[in-house]
């Protein structure tokens, strides 16, 4: 006798060898043995052999007819055997009992299970509704293999067009955009990424890694709402000045401008006038709440996020030719040692007769022709005076760096500038930090922070400062620059204290310390009751921590986006072969542009050997190049990365 059970959600029959109790030793039709339950038996059948009567049963529920067994069943709950009868018109044969136990088994949404072998019809609403999901479920699969035949094609569905940022940030894993997507990939056996790029979803890599930024970091889009702009005609006194700003030629937000000023007693006051946004913008409005969620410009080459308005900027940025409000420090000097006799800070208007831009002006202004006093430029004996004075600055810090124990500064680092043309031509020039005009900008903000940093110190008011070589543990540890509410030392720097304020139309940090300082200026003593921000203010540590989360997000994507446009210089220029310099163990940097290149295998060479290397291949996508190692060239290496204590911000 054979039997036609249930074990683990399956049918199976097998030939009964003997029963003891409830249970029987049954053998499979591949000949393996198992036990049975007796309550796992449906029937016992004599007709047919096990493997036969399942391939007949196969038949039989091929046959059925759903949609007329589920009519035939009615409302209550039935014993398989008699619907069979029903739906037979005769008592079942084994073949027909295993086929519509299979049937009624394989259709859930037309019948309920209610116990071994009982069954109830699923109600017409369910069921209706069951069916119209897998009607969708298949027409959805039908779109799904229509959208993979297009991507194969190289044509990009229509619904795809519309988020194609979002399938590749983003995307709901349900939708069939993305399985479609996903599928094709698989079979094209290629990347999400190019196949968007290939099929034209996205227009190229620069606005892939762009979108891709945006969308994480913004994900409601760059533009900013309408709001109104702050009126900066306010009631401070205009500077007697002749103030003068200098920048890059791709500067808009002018943050910061000087004036010189001859005094009685050959005294000579120098003026650092810093763009005052804090007297328009009031902590918690609708800008301040606007700039808090950005936190900061972010830069790349040719384009820039800003944070705050350029309706706004515009209205505070010192442009020449406007008077505009400004956060001013005044520094008497004794230029018998430029010495600084005193300082003052001051809220006041000033008119900026020039922007200076180091662009057209670098190759005037050099150590040896201002030593010479030579050449014609604008504010000549101002910049002159600004850059004695900023070399002392220098050595009075690298003596106090020195006494923290650390080395000086090297002298010949260089910095690399992007410029993009609008039909997307990429210039790459570098420049030494050493440039009289970096150095004279440089110096006087590094004062500027200093001592606005001591200034809210001795008021007893907290400030967002950077500290240097304060930490604990390893070298590394106590090296690394923090973000800090109190006056702490900037070893690398070589000051005792020095917080972010020259900055304050693009990092928001130095728009809090400007409302700082300012509450300095108006309160007096009394500016710890009423500051913005007091001591152990819970809102200045939540933006100390949010501000440092997004500036190395921000500064990451600069990164990125500097070595995208480095391989678009390469493809540009068709460089096969280039000079390059060891860093570190098998790291190299390009001579000509900042481009950093792994180099796994590489003998060991000295940091700042220089090298011959062979470009094979780079990607714009993932931003991987190959290079194969030439040989050891004979020139040696202008400059070298700075070590970590070196950085100054």
């Amino acid at each position: 006798m054979n039997l036609f059970f249930e074990e683990s959600g399956d049918f199976k029959t097998g030939n009964i060898l003997n029963q003891v109790g409830e249970a029987y030793q049954v053998e499979l039709p591949g000949g393996k043995r198992t036990k049975v339950r007796a309550r796992d038996v449906l029937f016992q059948f004599g007709t047919h052999e096990p493997a036969q009567l399942l391939t007949e049963a196969g038949k039989v529920a091929e046959e059925i007819d759903l949609d007329f067994l589920w009519e035939v069943a009615g409302e209550d709950e039935f014993e398989y055997s008699e619907l069979g009868k029903e739906y037979f018109g005769h008592e079942l044969k084994p073949d027909e009992a295993a086929g519509l136990l299979i049937r009624l088994h394989s259709a859930p949404m037309y019948f309920y299970r209610k116990g071994k072998g009982r069954y109830k019809a699923a109600p017409e609403k369910a069921l209706r509704a069951a069916l119209a999901s897998i009607e969708k479920k298949k027409q959805q699969a039908i779109i799904q293999q229509q959208y993979v035949e297009q991507l194969r094609q190289g044509i990009l569905p229509a619904s795809m067009k519309e988020n194609a940022v979002q399938l590749l940030c983003k995307p709901d894993k349900n939708s069939i955009e993305y399985k479609a997507l996903v599928m094709a990939c698989d079979e094209m056996r290629v990347s999400p990424e190019r196949l968007m790029l290939n099929t034209g979803g996205i227009a190229g890599p620069k606005e892939l890694h762009l979108s891709r930024f945006i969308h994480e970091h913004f994900p409601r889009g760059i533009s900013f709402p309408e709001m109104d702009v702050p009126d900066t005609r306010f009631e401070l006194p205009v500077a007697d000045v002749n103030a003068f700003s200098i920048d890059d030629i791709t500067t808009t937000e002018i943050d910061d401008a000087f004036s010189v000023t001859r005094l009685a007693g050959d005294r000579i006051g120098i003026g650092i006038h810093i763009a005052a946004p804090a007297l328009g913008i009031k902590p918690g409005d609708a800008l301040d709440e606007m700039a808090r969620k950005r936190l900061s410009t972010v830069y790349m080459p040719g384009d820039k996020i800003t944070m705050l308005p350029d309706e706004l900027v515009s209205r505070f940025t010192l442009s020449a030719g406007e008077i505009r409000p400004a956060l001013s420090l005044y520094a008497i000097v004794d230029p018998s040692d430029w010495s600084v006799v005193k300082t003052e800070t001051r809220a006041e208007m000033i008119k900026v007769s020039e922007n200076l831009r180091h662009n057209d002006l670098d190759h005037l202004i050099t150590e040896t022709s201002l030593a010479k006093n030579e050449g014609d430029y604008p504010h000549k004996e101002d910049i002159r005076i600004l850059w004695r004075c900023s070399r002392v600055f220098e050595k009075k810090r690298m003596e106090k760096r020195e006494a923290f124990g650390l080395r000086p500064e090297q002298s010949n680092r260089v910095d690399f500038n992007f410029y993009v043309s609008d039909d997307g031509i990429v210039t790459i020039e570098k420049r030494k930090r050493t440039a009289p005009l970096d150095k004279i900008v440089a110096e006087f903000m590094i004062f500027a922070n200093s001592t606005w940093g001591k200034l809210l110190h001795e008021h007893g008011i907290p400030g967002i400062y950077r500290s240097q070589g304060s930490g604990n543990g390893s070298w590394m540890n106590r090296m690394q620059v923090k973000m800090v509410t109190h006056a702490a030392p900037h070893q690398g720097l070589g000051v005792d204290q020095y917080a972010w304020s020259t900055s304050p139309l693009r990092r928001y940090t130095d728009l809090v310390n400007q409302w700082q300082i300012l509450a300095c200026l108006d309160y007096g003593v009394a500016a710890p009751l009423s500051a913005p921000f007091r001591q152990k203010d819970a809102s200045l540590f939540a933006i100390v921590s949010a501000f440092d989360a997004a500036y190395s997000a921000y500064n990451e994507f600069q990164s990125k986006m500097e070595r995208y446009w480095c391989l678009r210089w390469l493809a540009q220029n068709n460089v096969r072969q280039a000079e390059a310099v060891v860093i570190r163990d098998e790291m190299i940097r390009l001579v000509d542009i900042p481009l950093t290149i792994p180099m796994p295998g590489m003998q060991i060479l000295a940091r700042g050997t220089q090298v011959k290397i062979d470009l094979i291949r780079w990607d714009e996508v993932d931003l991987s190049v190959e290079a194969r190692f030439v040989d050891v060239s004979a020139e040696t290496a202008g400059e070298i990365e700075a070590n970590e204590e070196e950085m100054a911000e």
